[in-house]
């Protein structure tokens, strides 16, 4: 019974995690429509920080504190290890505020920006609430109650994104800048986190716990829960915070390159388009993030289970590279109907590319997380935020903002490298044989072939190519591309049949592998 009810409970959490970051990466599209190029741009630049905080609110310390609860269940204990874990997470928080509250100025001098400090300064309060929502959160998940956590994650990204695009549209309507419209949106952001912890304190109070008075822990356990925490918070995290960091890089350093480079004021326009790529990378590895979050816990309970990891590569290769092409195809369409127009077509089509690694790199990052590795996951991270500094360095006079694309898809691809680098260590055969690359890269061939014939016969038709018709070209192309792709990929033999099973709609696709094999 304990089994299944961990079962229902990972399977709520990764469900809400799915569902919040699909909003995640589409509320930035109604938000480019709102604040065009440039108010997107001054969002983005601020955002990693909500992220960052977003990330361990969320997985980092909730996953390590409900982690010491679990190991000792008994009341005394898990109330100290809350308690401990309270203080320790107010300390980190309120040095977090004062670096953004009081650092903004210099943040944003050293951005290229120093209209970006109120910004910074409304994001810092959302750090405050860092040791309330993640305490509450991994008390919750540490006594296998996942559904208050779930619920908490729902409604925060509900009312962050819609405060965001209510704020932003108001406040441009109501004539204010893009810089106080940005500003709105980090209040928005603010009143979601709010919203989160009043669904936590709700559950609390309807549980009407009783408080031990002792809540002493030796002094040895206490330095063993606030190594694991100071450790564990940041780490478990990472497989979330890939994206989130690489912006970041671009968020100090690619606004003044430009600026260096001659753009000037260009430079946030170019910044702004650029940026549409993180919503196409974001959905494009959608589903293989939540593939990686789901696989963490499955792996340290059953590290057996090496069948698991393989099955995890290649349904992250076959998502990844069908994501890529198919959006590398319909490019143009997907660009217009999502931001209007079609510029920054070279910088978009190299981050979709990407999309390949990033699918591969999350799922590798959460395998040697679920394997009980954690410091070769930093060390990776690490690696690609070298390797995107250096080379936006490097590039970004050279190219603009093609070198800044460049960067970051060679610092994917060095992250990915890396990372399957160590968990092909650890298995017994190859994680992505030959075969199955070449059976997955045929069927991908195929849909790229289709998708290019569809747009250039779709071209040819006597209608005016306005926005609504490239929405339409879009839309039908994401159908028939993935409709293609899934059918090459089931009738190459690519998944076993026990594994398609395992998978949505997986009866049907195992009779046309059937059909296939007869």
């Amino acid at each position: 019974m304990e089994r299944r009810d961990w079962l229902r409970g990972a399977f709520v959490l990764t469900t809400a995690a799915l569902f919040t970051k699909i909003l995640s990466a589409f509320y930035r599209i109604p938000y480019q429509n709102i604040a065009g190029d440039i108010g997107f741009y001054i969002y983005q630049q601020v955002y990693p920080f909500y992220g960052i905080f977003l990330a361990l609110s969320t997985y980092g310390y909730p996953v390590a504190i409900s982690k010491l609860i679990a190991e000792n269940k008994q009341p005394t204990y898990e109330f100290a290890v809350v308690r401990l874990s309270f203080y320790f997470l107010s300390f980190i928080s309120i040095a977090m505020f004062s670096i953004l509250y009081f650092g903004a100025s210099f943040l944003a001098t050293i951005m290229g920006d120093h209209q970006l400090a109120s910004l910074i300064r409304a994001i810092s309060f959302a750090f405050l609430l860092l040791p309330f929502t993640s305490v509450f959160r991994g008390y919750f998940q540490g006594r296998g109650e996942m559904i208050p956590t779930a619920v908490s994650q729902v409604v925060e990204q509900f009312i962050r994104v819609g405060a965001i695009l209510f704020f932003s549209f108001l406040l441009l309507h109501h004539g204010f800048t893009v810089y106080e419209a940005g500003a709105g949106a980090m209040f928005g952001s603010l009143m979601g986190s709010l919203a989160a912890l009043a669904v936590l304190v709700a559950y609390m109070l309807r549980k009407r716990i009783h408080i031990p008075t002792r809540l002493l822990l030796p002094k040895q356990e206490k330095r063993k829960v606030l190594l694991f925490l100071a450790i564990h918070g940041v780490t478990i995290c990472l497989a979330n915070m890939v994206l989130i960091l690489i912006q970041l890089v671009d968020s100090f350093s690619l606004l003044p390159l430009l600026q260096q480079a001659g753009l000037h004021e260009l430079a946030k326009t170019a910044k702004g388009i650029y940026d549409r790529g993180q919503p196409f990378i974001q959905l494009g590895t959608v589903a293989a993030t939540s593939f990686s979050l789901a696989l963490v816990p499955m792996l340290s309970r059953e590290q057996a289970q090496r069948e698991g990891i393989y099955t995890a590569v290649r349904i992250a290769f076959v998502i990844g590279l069908g994501a890529a092409v198919g959006l590398v195809c319909i490019l143009k369409q997907a660009n217009i109907m999502l931001f209007k127009d079609h510029v920054g077509a070279i910088e978009l089509t190299i981050l979709s590319i990407s999309i390949l690694f990033t699918s591969l790199t999350l799922t590798f990052i959460a395998i040697l997380q679920g394997l009980g590795d954690i410091f070769r996951p930093l060390f990776i991270v690490c690696i690609g935020m070298m390797t995107k500094w250096v080379l936006n360095i490097w590039l970004v006079p050279l190219w603009h903002t093609v070198g800044a694309a460049m960067a970051t898809f060679v610092s994917y691809a060095v992250m990915c490298t890396s990372a399957f680098f160590y968990v092909q260590k650890q298995m017994e055969r190859p994680l992505l044989p030959f075969v199955v690359i070449i059976q997955t890269m045929r069927a991908a061939a195929t849909m790229a072939v289709i998708l290019v014939g569809y747009v250039m016969l779709m071209n040819e038709l006597p209608f005016h190519q306005d926005r609504l018709f490239s929405s339409l070209q879009a839309v039908v192309g994401v159908f028939i591309g993935a409709f293609v792709y899934i059918i090459m990929v089931v009738k190459k033999g690519v998944f076993a049949e026990k594994e398609l099973l395992a998978l949505p709609f997986g009866r049907y696709l195992t009779n046309i592998k059937q059909r296939k094999a007869g």
